[in-house]
């Protein structure tokens, strides 16, 4: 594992497929080397969103292109480009892109590189760097 800092580029990143028009590019995580945080970016084909879960730690949020839904705790908030969320552990949310027409991509930080998803709907929890596919073994 490294501890050089890195420089990362998306367009040169496969993204992992999430189902439902979204995919995630991986970005700072175990393997650059991180030990605190994990971050990526997550593009939605128009309508597109992800299910409502909530986390183990921290996350920002911060829209880089298009129309978002940021629904935080049971309350939707209208989002563009630049605006930026911080949601606490525990708090239910999910995003979706308000566009019929365009992509929405955010950027995302977890506050912790043991980050976890809990799906509401399922239960199910998974580690936020096992979705990526970048776990080390």
């Amino acid at each position: 594992m490294s501890r050089e800092p890195a420089i990362l580029r998306p367009d040169a990143i496969t993204p992992r497929e999430r189902g439902g028009g979204a995919r995630t590019y991986p970005l700072v995580n175990a393997r650059i080397g991180s030990e605190r945080t994990l971050s990526g970016i997550t593009e939605f084909e128009p309508g597109a969103a992800i299910a409502l879960h909530f986390h183990n730690c921290e996350e920002t949020v911060l829209v880089l292109v298009g129309d978002a839904v940021a629904e935080i705790a049971g309350v939707e908030h209208a989002l563009g480009a630049t605006d930026t969320t911080w949601i606490p552990a525990g708090v239910h949310h999910r995003f979706r892109n308000a566009s019929p027409t365009a992509r929405m991509r955010i950027y995302f930080t977890y506050a912790s590189i043991d980050a976890t998803r809990t799906v509401v709907a399922t239960g199910l929890t998974t580690r936020i760097d096992e979705e990526h596919g970048v776990a080390l073994d």
